[in-house]
């Protein structure tokens, strides 16, 4: 179980905290308080309350606490809500302003003070973090079941940031369009946060949006599913704009086609890196397609330090070329299913030398060259 601190933090009154945002973006800045050797990260949000409470259940950087802005006067009817559906506390941060009367007024009807529930120093409580303790819970049911809480680790996340690095660093400017409750997201928010980078929100995908947004910011990163490329791609005008400044492109999520990537490949500058994998963690494939154009009916081969196996029905391992079952295993691997020991159980096979594996659910194969194939 997850156990955030629970309080408002009066972001008027942490005078420690600085962002930047608009009506069109947020910039996400990794952050350390004055006279503070914790590290916390600040989101500017203009969401809905339930979608705010859900981001804050995204614990943040190291040794530090995810603190959410938002306008939202009803969000401390929300709290008890979802410590019971999740069963987590959460810490919310919001502007008190004008809303001071009403948040005062429901602090009330809970039992408590609107002074208790701020933090007027703006900065939470010191709190001791073990790499193996839970960094976030992820509500996930792939493209097909029911969501189920997936518990990340720190050490998980960690491996994903050292993983991202190479691609980031402090000039990096990575511009994503997709749920900040989305390991899609995260993919590429956490490295970006992780090398002082700087991350650009946009409040809702379109195109063109994205182009302008890119073009402007000078963009060198982002992340999309194939239906945003398409988007994009399809646009008359897409070899208008500048996009000169990329690096990197990734994609995940979903099928991606190869005529698509071919596209992207030729038309937008900077690499493309399909990624396939589990939120659950487990083993990744990458596909470097602006490497290898000849694979680009592949999603890759095993990342570094990935092993990755197929098995039959009854869980025998199958030999190189033949389809079945994927099963991985990598450094990044869940701690398991929030509450749900018999769902993590069956996730789980082991090889002949006791070793644990994920199962992945889907079918698929691995050519001579290791590349994996749906």
């Amino acid at each position: 179980m997850l156990h955030f601190r629970p309080h408002l933090v009066d972001m008027s009154k942490a005078q420690n905290f600085v962002a930047v945002h608009s009506s069109d973006e947020a910039n996400y800045k990794y952050l350390r308080p004055t006279g503070s050797s914790h590290s916390y990260a600040w989101i500017a949000s203009d969401v809905n309350p339930l979608g705010a409470v859900g981001e804050a259940s995204l614990a943040t950087a190291e040794k530090g606490r995810l603190l959410v802005e938002s306008q939202v006067a009803g969000m401390i009817e929300l709290l008890r809500e979802v410590e019971q559906l999740f069963d987590m506390r959460v810490r919310i941060g919001v502007h008190v302003g004008t809303a001071a009367d009403r948040l005062a007024a429901v602090a009330q009807r809970n039992g408590v003070t609107l002074e208790r529930l701020l933090a007027n120093d703006g900065l939470p409580e010191p709190v001791a973090i073990d790499p193996l303790d839970g960094f976030n819970i992820i509500y996930s049911s792939g493209t097909t079941g029911t969501p189920k809480g997936i518990v990340h680790s720190h050490a998980m996340r960690w491996q994903h940031i050292q993983r991202g690095l190479p691609a980031y660093g402090p000039d990096s400017v990575t511009i994503l369009s997709t749920p900040m409750y989305s390991n899609t997201t995260m993919a590429s928010f956490l490295p970006t946060l992780g090398s002082g980078g700087k991350i650009v929100l946009m409040k809702k995908f379109d195109a063109r949006g994205f182009l302008e947004l890119a073009e402007r910011e000078r963009a060198t990163n982002t992340m999309l599913v194939p239906v945003q490329y398409r988007r994009i791609m399809a646009l008359p005008d897409f070899d208008s704009f500048d996009l000169s400044s990329f690096v990197m492109k990734y994609c995940t999520s979903a099928p991606f086609p190869a005529t698509l990537k071919a596209d992207v490949v030729k038309r937008w500058p900077g690499g493309l890196v399909e990624i396939y994998g589990l939120t659950e963690g487990g083993g990744v494939c990458l596909l470097e397609a602006h490497k290898y154009p000849d694979k680009l009916h592949t999603v890759g081969q095993p990342s570094p330090g990935h092993d990755m196996r197929v098995i039959d029905e009854d869980g025998n391992e199958l030999p190189r070329g033949s389809v079945g079952e994927i099963v991985g295993r990598s450094p990044a691997m869940m701690t398991g299913y929030n509450n749900r020991p018999d769902a993590t159980k069956a996730m789980h096979w082991y090889d002949s030398e006791g070793r644990l594996f994920y199962r992945h659910g889907d079918i698929g194969r691995f050519d001579e060259d290791g590349d994996r194939k749906s």
